[in-house]
C-alpha cells in the first residue's frame, strides 16, 4: 500500500486534501477535512525561527501529520505516534478525540505526547517530533469540533429526540454534516502564548486552554444544528468557523510552547507572565465534563451550582464578588472580578502541576452586602491535609491565606456554614492565585 506521506509527494497539496478526507476512519473523526486547515493557520503564526527548526515538516504537519490518529489502521508507519504506553494493543485510542470525563486522564494524555515530542526536538529527531506534534494537535481540534461536544452523544442521536428533525434528516446521523465542510481558516495577527517552561506546567495550562476551546465549541453546536435543519449552508459555515478559529489558536499555543520547550528558547516577558495563575477561571473537578452536575448544587443561599466571577443572589440575580477588605487601618469593600462563589458544603478542588509553584494566596469572606448574617469556616487542604483555616463573621474583613503548596498535587478549597442563618452565608474565595516564589 502507498503510504500517505508518498500519496502527498506524488499529488501535491490540493489531491492530498481529498485523500485525507476519503482515509479517514469512520469512527469519531471529528473535523474531517478541516484538520488541514485548522493546522496550516496555526503554524501561520509561529515565529520565523520556530518554522525553521521544523523545515520540510512544518508542511507535513499541516497537511499530512494532524491527520495521524486518523489513519492509524491505513498508515501503520505512522500509528505509533499516536498510541499510548499505558493502552497497549490499542491502535485507534479513543481518548486522543474524545476528552474523558475526568480531568486527569486528558492531563495525562496531553503530557504524555508533549513529553515526547519535547524529548525528540531535543536529540534532533525532528521528523518524530513533528509527528508527534501532529497528533497533539488533533487532540486539541477534536477536543474543539461541535460535533464532540455533548459527552455521550456525538452522533446526536439522544439530542435529536429534543430536537427533532425535518423530515429529510430523519434517520441520519448529525455528526459528519456538523463537523465538515470547506473551510479557510485564518487567525492572522494572533500571536501564540507560552503556555510554561516545563512540559508538566505546559500540560497543565493548555488542557484548561483547551476547555475555552471546548466551551467555545458548545455554543456554536445548536446554532450548526438549527442552520442545518434551516438547510443554511452560510449559517453552518458561520458558526463552524467560529469553532475553528479558537481550535486554531490554542494548537498555535501548543505547538509554540513545544518548540520552545525543545529549543530552551523563552522570552523574558513571558517567562515572567508566568509567575503566577489565577484558577479563578479554571474547572475544578466537581465540574465533571466541564459542568455541574445537580448533586454540586446548593440550596442555600444561592440555589445552584459554584459560579466563576460573580454571585447568584437568591439563585436568580447575577451579583459582583463584593468584600470587605482590610487595607492597613481601613476596612473598605472591594469588588473582585477574579472569583469563586461557592456552594456550602460542596468543596472545589484542582489539580496542580508537579514541581511548579510554592505557594497559593486567597482572600475568602462573606459578600459585604448578602452575607452580613453569615458566619463561615474555611478551609485549604493540599492532598488531603489540612494547609490552613479560618471562620469569618458576615461583618469582618475577608480572611487573607497564604498557603505552601510545594508538592501538591491536589488543591482543595472547603467553606461550611457555621451560624444560625444560613441564608446569609453568601461566601466567596477572592482571586485564587498560585504563585512560583
Amino acid at each position: 500500500m502507498i503510504r500517505f506521506g508518498t500519496w502527498r509527494r506524488l499529488l501535491g497539496k490540493n489531491a492530498l486534501i481529498l485523500l485525507a478526507a476519503w482515509l479517514q476512519p469512520r469512527h469519531l473523526m471529528a473535523w474531517g477535512e478541516p484538520h488541514l486547515a485548522i493546522t496550516a493557520a496555526a503554524l501561520e503564526v509561529l515565529p520565523a525561527w520556530q518554522k525553521k527548526i521544523l523545515g520540510d515538516d512544518l508542511a507535513a504537519l499541516a497537511h499530512d501529520y494532524c491527520t495521524i490518529p486518523d489513519r492509524v489502521f491505513t498508515d501503520k508507519a505512522d500509528a505509533k505516534f499516536a498510541q499510548m504506553d499505558s493502552s497497549p494493543g490499542e491502535v485507534y485510542v479513543k481518548k486522543l478525540h474524545l476528552p474523558t470525563p475526568e480531568q486527569p486522564e486528558n492531563l495525562e494524555t496531553l503530557r504524555y505526547f508533549m513529553e515526547k515530542a519535547v524529548t525528540a526536538l531535543k536529540t534532533d529527531k525532528v521528523p518524530d517530533a513533528a509527528r508527534y506534534m501532529g497528533t497533539i494537535c488533533h487532540l486539541l481540534e477534536d477536543f474543539g469540533s461541535p460535533a464532540h461536544t455533548i459527552p455521550g452523544d456525538n452522533m446526536f442521536t439522544l439530542l435529536q429526540q429534543f430536537m427533532p428533525p425535518p423530515e429529510r434528516l430523519k434517520g441520519k446521523l448529525l455528526h459528519s454534516l456538523i463537523e465538515n465542510g470547506d473551510l479557510k481558516v485564518s487567525v492572522g495577527g494572533y500571536k501564540p502564548k507560552l503556555l510554561g517552561i516545563t512540559v508538566e506546567e505546559a500540560s497543565w495550562h493548555l488542557l484548561h486552554r483547551v476547555h475555552e476551546g471546548i466551551i467555545n465549541a458548545r455554543g456554536t453546536t445548536f446554532p450548526i444544528i438549527q442552520a442545518l435543519y434551516a438547510d443554511n449552508a452560510d449559517a453552518v459555515r458561520e458558526n463552524q468557523m467560529k469553532a475553528a478559529v479558537v481550535d486554531a489558536q490554542v494548537v498555535a499555543d501548543a505547538v509554540y510552547t513545544l518548540l520552545c520547550l525543545g529549543a530552551e528558547k523563552f522570552e523574558p516577558a513571558e517567562r515572567d507572565a508566568l509567575a503566577s495563575a489565577s484558577i479563578a477561571g479554571y474547572f475544578p473537578l466537581e465540574a465533571v465534563n466541564l459542568y455541574y452536575a445537580q448533586t454540586q448544587f446548593g440550596s442555600s443561599p444561592n440555589w445552584g451550582p459554584p459560579q466563576s466571577g460573580l454571585i447568584m443572589e437568591g439563585g436568580n440575580k447575577p451579583t459582583p464578588l463584593k468584600l470587605r477588605v482590610q487595607e492597613k487601618d481601613t476596612v473598605m469593600e472591594k469588588t473582585f472580578a477574579a472569583g469563586v462563589s461557592p456552594v456550602m458544603g460542596h468543596p472545589l478542588t484542582w489539580l496542580l502541576p508537579k514541581g511548579t509553584f510554592q505557594r497559593f494566596t486567597v482572600l475568602a469572606g462573606l459578600h459585604s452586602e448578602l452575607g452580613e448574617k453569615g458566619r463561615v469556616e474555611f478551609t485549604i487542604f493540599g492532598d488531603d491535609k489540612p494547609l490552613a483555616s479560618a471562620v469569618v463573621n458576615g461583618t469582618e474583613p475577608a480572611h487573607f491565606f497564604e498557603c505552601p503548596v510545594a508538592g501538591v498535587t491536589r488543591l482543595r478549597l472547603a467553606a461550611e456554614g457555621r451560624g444560625v442563618n444560613s441564608k446569609a452565608n453568601y461566601t466567596i474565595w477572592a482571586e485564587p492565585t498560585l504563585l512560583k516564589k
